[in-house]
């Protein structure tokens, strides 16, 4: 008799990884099996670099080596053996179905679903927050300088000046909830909860 064991990719693994090169990220497999196996998986998927047959004390070393460089690292991964690096990383993520406790337990964000594109998602949704915070940002500190100058030169009375300043407010808001729209197209369902 002969039997052959294979690891099997999750189906949306590698429509992940193609999604983070897109988004400018480089891909990295960090993983304990030092087998041609790993190889296979690396070549599938179409990361950018394999490092193979690391313990955890080595999945921490080369987060650490990745941030002495200045790079931001996020760090994906489900086992005990990730558990270290993942709240080493500067964004740890982890998976729900099937993770360790101890992994759910150090991410920063715990996929509960069995979607790894999620993660993708909660990318794109945190660099669209962060667009929006900028822009709310410009709009309230531009009427408040439009106020201010408006004020010193004599041009704005409070009852106008009151109602740019309430006006500025309601774009604020309305601009944030511009991201309620960008989380239903992007998520598909409507939803997303890290």
């Amino acid at each position: 008799a002969r039997f052959i064991l294979a690891d099997t990719l999750r189906p949306d693994a590698r429509a992940l990884i193609q999604a983070f090169k897109a988004a400018g990220l480089q891909t990295t497999i960090l993983t304990g099996d030092s087998s041609a196996q790993a190889d296979e998986v690396a070549r599938e998927l179409g990361v950018d670099e394999l490092v193979k047959g690391v313990t955890p004390d080595g999945k921490l070393a080369y987060l650490k080596a990745r941030e002495a460089e200045g790079d931001i690292s996020i760090m994906v991964g489900d086992g005990i053996n990730d558990a270290p690096a993942i709240a080493t990383a500067d964004i740890g993520l982890a998976m729900g179905e099937g993770g360790t406790d101890i992994s759910m337990e150090t991410a920063d964000v715990v996929l509960m679903a069995d979607k790894l594109m999620q993660f993708s998602h909660a990318y794109s949704l945190s660099k669209a927050t962060m667009r929006n915070m900028k822009q709310n940002i410009a709009i309230a500190v531009g009427v408040v300088f439009f106020l201010l100058a408006g004020v010193l030169m004599g041009s704005v009375h409070l009852a106008s000046g009151m109602f740019i300043h309430e006006a500025s407010i309601l774009a604020v808001i309305l601009n944030a909830m511009r991201l309620i729209g960008f989380n239903r197209k992007k998520s598909g369902t409507g939803s997303f909860s890290p």
